[in-house]
């Protein structure tokens, strides 16, 4: 029996960025110098197969510094970023410890320490209980920083309107949800302070403005990326906000809905910021096993970010 034709827009940039394929490094380079076990906070990135991948060369991931005894064996801080209180609880253990914190987060970090050292309160729009809003929260005092989520939480803002206010962003946000969000902030406080450059990174900006490219000549449109991850999540809505209604977020081909796919002939696919190219190729290939496809690559930027690994680790 002949197989259906499908053709997948494949979308460009996809997968990996800078700062994820950085921390892996880190992790790599790591258990390559060190041996293992090296201990991970938190997942390195939010992806199941990375994480099962560095386990399996002796990883050891850990949620707090209390889990690891004292043993010298190094520990790094995965790349969502953590609060101070984590590296100064590390430095009072004596421990040796390897950041892996995106360049792109600290600089958020950063900025809000500035903000706050001139006597500005900061407004965070990120999602609670976040790894990077929490780290990033965890910069300054409590109540330097007030949190929101949404358009609704800027009006429900405690803030005197001549209280000294700037703003920043979790970096995996969607860019036209956060625009509307940073609208009302605006509205309601003129005087309001912004990031000198978009807090909102160049990946997840590429991978968004790549899906909206193709969104409405998909039939459906599947992202490859975890449930916990940020930027993964954004993309699917994305896909849904401009022109295709049935997007869904897989984490690898054996979650695929085939259900769902039975009247498509033209699939988007993309993948997340911390989904290997390994995953999407397995996805095509399923998707081979039962349609015969045509893919088109659909190109939005080219991408050439490099982000360095410490120096403890360098070759």
């Amino acid at each position: 029996m002949p197989q259906s034709k499908l053709t997948i827009l494949l979308a460009a940039p996809r997968g990996f960025c800078a700062g994820v394929d950085r921390a892996v490094q880190i992790v790599e380079k790591a258990l390559a110098k060190y041996g293992a076990p090296v201990y991970v906070r938190h997942e390195i990135v939010h992806n199941k197969y990375v994480v099962d991948g560095l386990r399996a060369k002796g990883a050891v991931f850990i949620e707090e510094l209390g889990e690891i005894p004292d043993d010298g064996r190094p520990v790094v801080f995965s790349a969502h970023g953590v609060p101070k209180s984590v590296p100064q609880e590390a430095q009072a253990r004596q421990m040796f410890f390897i950041d892996a914190t995106c360049p792109l987060v600290s600089k958020v970090h950063r900025e809000a320490e500035r903000h706050h050292k001139n006597g500005r309160r900061i407004v965070l729009i990120g999602h609670r209980g976040h790894p990077e809003v929490i780290g990033t929260m965890g910069q300054l005092p409590e109540g330097a920083v007030a949190l929101v989520e949404t358009v609704g939480d800027v009006s429900a803002l405690e803030a005197n309107d001549k209280e000294s206010l700037a703003w920043c962003s979790q970096t995996t946000l969607s860019v036209d949800d956060t625009a509307g969000i940073v609208a009302a902030l605006k509205k309601r406080f003129p005087s309001i302070e912004g990031p000198h450059k978009e807090d909102i990174c160049y990946a997840t900006t590429n991978r968004q403005a790549a899906v909206r490219a193709i969104a409405a000549r998909s039939d459906a449109l599947l992202v490859i990326g975890a449930p916990n991850s940020s930027n993964s999540n954004r993309l699917a809505e994305v896909a849904q906000a401009h022109g295709c209604a049935k997007a869904w977020l897989i984490q690898r081909a054996a979650d695929i809905g085939w259900e769902g796919l039975a009247d498509v002939k033209t699939l988007g696919l993309t993948a997340g910021a911390s989904a290997p190219d390994v995953l999407v190729e397995e996805v095509i290939a399923a998707l081979r096993a039962r349609f015969d496809v045509t893919v088109e690559e659909v190109v939005t930027k080219e991408e050439n970010v490099v982000f360095n690994v410490p120096k403890v680790l360098a070759a």
